[in-house]
């Protein structure tokens, strides 16, 4: 009976180790208490997975902050303004690498959330962090054999990018014979300590690889075979089909045990093994998704894993995750409130490792007849259950085919109309929403929610917060006001709890980056929205102030990318029910007297799919969703929205299509990447705001900093399009840190308005 589990979330069923991870930045614990609540975690996952009876359990999956920057500490590959003297990786360096310092900025994180390798030809590599062997160890001593995870040298490689003042077009995987040594001592390591399989995570085999990246993995693991010998080597992969050009190179790779294929997200690799499977090795087959918090159909599955059986012979072929289970919730045991007929159609991260095991056990002849047949009696309540279909909704979405809902003016006409409206100075500023979320602020909302205090005193103590927000910019001299979002507890759950089609968990957390976990709702049936949702926070805060104030709304590919979404149907049609219910709320605030408006798509880059041919049809669908939010508004409103993660280079010709009025995009971390779209004559006439400093990191920019930055961007974009405001939303960050923050942002905007105007 072989069953396998990819990885699993490392945050805690209670998100303990994110408590002890802000506990120990704020100074308030020890790195020893942060370790205790470390191996608590480990070893509790570990015995779960070993109690449920899974063959191969993972270890080296759990991380502080994520497994590209484990991986950056292995190779000791730190970048030398971290000042990190070699020796042993620890937290300081560590956790500086990742959120910046005091006086050194943070390394890039990338839309996947992880930290972006920074590489060059003259980076020192060296052996720096033992993590993988230690946890080996740590789960041998409690009695439980795992299989070692690293991130397989060839990915790591292909997902840096070349360190400040290294030329752009240095080729990153000229260093496989540079980091290969390293991997070489931790597999001796790993070896010795007594590990009888190690497992290769290599999901860059999905991507669109041209022959000279394919042929830089035939000689990796050609060069680790000697290494590797006496070990069982499984090289996994994730996340979508893996290509025929790619699938041949991967199992024609010397010295591997096995392969791990995502079934979920991979029906044409099924073919491809369906096609032809090297004899003798063992196929790893992620049947169980470990992307979404859906109970697997286990007769499906079960009908897939029999057929695999004839090609791969009964004892090469393990059940296994789609992929880790981290991006799912941790335990469906934590949600008491959760509607029983939503909840018996779910299984979370807990569930999962059952249904793996389950599956192993029927494959093996010893089905568990009531545990199968409880399964398909929930399949089959969530085909019929009439709380799952809304036939005006249907009806409204089907009646979007056939128009592209554009505004019928062009984008520097409605500028013109808004201008006049607002009368705004050249290099206005603004910030993205957010505000910090005090202790206090939480407090009142937390109580609230458990009815300890009445709507008017809730109502009284959000339109103070919301009035003392209004207050602190306007004493900063802010052009383009927001409320702060006092009442809001995270940016897709507030819209979701308003919205009907969607469920909500008490403590399905899944880890963002680092310690930020979101909670993802569950979009379970047709989406619409009962009532305004925004309206009356906005027209409260519009009346403390005679400047604009922003009316703050989440878009509709956001909240789809942000949720688990229903798989029963495809993802545009729920996006296009989304955008209907925001076009209602659009169109409601602008009725109120609300003249600027945000739609965020923080997360529209991040739906993108890893495969090239894939793009237009998705950014098709997500930028007409977008379009629908606002075709109905006036010239003289003017429609904001804000992007998250700046890799937009490639999509900028859809950014363009979205046709808001103006855009914010988050920059600083990047280098300013993208304003090099800018420099290749990308011509942009609607508004942009590419942020001015890092919301991420605690550090404060200085005047001459953020003018810096503004300057550089006047370099490549018109004066009077450009906006001045920080990344993203100020939420994370402590009023300590956001008051010098926007009072050096808004100094800046200042100085070089005057210099724009004596240059005049």
């Amino acid at each position: 009976m072989a069953s396998h589990i990819v990885g699993y979330p490392r945050m805690g069923p209670k998100r303990e180790l994110k408590f002890a991870l802000e506990s120990f930045w704020d100074g308030k614990s020890s790195a020893e208490d942060l370790e205790k609540v470390s191996a608590d975690l480990r070893a509790s996952i570990w015995k779960q997975m070993s109690g449920a009876g899974i063959k191969y359990i993972p270890s080296n999956t759990f991380s502080y902050y994520d497994q590209v920057l484990d991986t950056t500490a292995m190779l000791g590959a730190v970048p030398p303004r971290y000042n990190w003297t070699g020796g042993e990786i620890g937290f300081s360096t560590y956790f500086s690498m990742a959120r910046g310092n005091a006086s050194v900025p943070a390394m890039e994180m990338t839309k996947c959330h992880f930290i972006v390798p920074e590489l060059g030809p003259d980076v020192n590599f060296s052996y720096a962090s033992h993590k993988a062997v230690n946890e080996y160890n740590e789960a041998k001593s409690l009695g439980v054999d795992t299989v070692p995870v690293l991130i397989g040298p060839v990915t790591y490689l292909l997902l840096s990018k070349p360190a400040k003042g290294v030329e752009k077009t240095f080729p990153l995987l000229s260093l496989l014979d540079k980091i290969l040594p390293i991997y070489k001592e931790v597999i001796a390591e790993l070896k010795a300590a007594g590990a009888s399989w190690i497992q290769f995570d290599e999901p860059t085999l999905v991507l669109d690889l041209e022959s000279h990246q394919l042929e830089a993995f035939t000689k990796a693991y050609a060069e680790l075979e000697s290494s590797l010998s006496g070990l069982n080597v499984l090289i996994e992969t994730y996340f979508a089909d893996v290509p025929a050009a790619a699938f041949k190179t991967l199992t024609s790779l010397s010295g591997v045990s096995g392969f791990g294929f995502d079934l979920v997200r991979g029906g044409q690799t099924l073919d491809l093994i369906k096609g032809g499977f090297p004899s003798g090795k063992y196929l790893f087959a992620g049947v169980v998704d470990g992307r979404n918090i859906w109970a697997n159909d286990l007769e499906a599955s079960l009908t897939i894993l029999q057929s695999l059986e004839g090609i791969v012979g009964k004892d090469k072929l393990v059940v296994s995750t789609s992929c880790s289970l981290l991006h799912t919730a941790v335990d469906l045991i934590n949600e008491p409130k959760l509607d029983q007929e939503i909840k018996s159609w779910l299984a979370f991260a807990a569930q999962k490792v059952v249904e793996v095991n389950a599956l192993a056990k029927a494959l093996a002849g010893e089905k568990d007849e009531a545990f199968f047949s409880a399964n398909a009696a929930a399949q089959a309540s969530r085909k019929s259950s009439p709380r799952v279909t809304n036939e005006a909704v249907q009806k409204a979405a089907a009646a979007l085919k056939g128009s592209d809902h554009r505004r019928a003016t062009n984008v520097s006409a409605r500028l013109d109309a808004q201008q006049k409206k607002l009368n705004l100075p050249i290099l206005p500023t603004t910030t993205i929403g957010s505000f910090p979320q005090t202790i206090e602020l939480r407090r009142v909302r937390r109580e609230y929610k458990a009815k300890k205090i009445s709507e008017e005193e809730y109502i009284k103590a959000i339109k103070e917060e919301i009035n003392k927000v209004v207050k602190l910019q306007e004493e900063l001299d802010i052009d383009v006001l927001v409320h702060g979002e006092p009442e809001r507890n995270d940016m897709v759950e507030y819209f979701g709890e308003q919205l009907s089609g969607f469920a909500f968990t008490a403590n399905g957390w899944v880890q963002s980056y680092g310690s930020r976990c979101v909670k993802p709702p569950i979009i379970y049936g047709d989406v619409s929205r009962p009532k305004p949702m925004t309206v009356f926070w906005s027209t409260a805060a519009q009346s403390m102030t005679k400047r604009p104030m922003k009316g703050m709304l989440t878009g509709p590919v956001t909240i789809l990318n942000w949720s688990f979404v229903r798989n029963d149907q495809p993802r545009f049609e729920t996006c296009y029910q989304i955008a209907l219910a925001i076009k209602d709320e659009v169109e409601d605030l602008e009725k109120a007297g609300i003249t600027v408006i945000q739609i965020d798509e923080a997360a529209l880059r991040e739906g993108l799919p890893l495969r090239k041919a894939e793009h237009a049809f998705y950014l098709d669908w997500a930028v007409h969703s977008f379009r629908i939010t606002n075709v109905g508004v006036e010239d003289t409103t003017q429609i904001h929205t804000h992007m998250c993660y700046s890799n937009f280079n490639d999509i900028i010709h859809s950014i363009i299509n979205m046709d808001a009025d103006v855009i914010t995009i988050e920059n600083s971390r990047s280098d300013e990447k993208l304003l090099s779209v800018f420099r290749e004559g990308v011509k942009y006439g609607a508004g942009i705001g590419p942020g001015v400093y890092d919301i991420h990191s605690p550090r404060i920019p200085s005047t001459e900093e953020i003018a810096d930055r503004i300057n550089k961007m006047l370099a490549v974009l018109e004066t009077n399009i450009l906006w001045v405001n920080p990344d993203c939303g100020l939420k994370t960050r402590k009023y300590t840190e956001v008051k010098p923050a926007l009072e050096n942002m808004v100094s800046a905007a200042k100085l070089l308005r005057t210099q724009l105007a004596s240059a005049k």
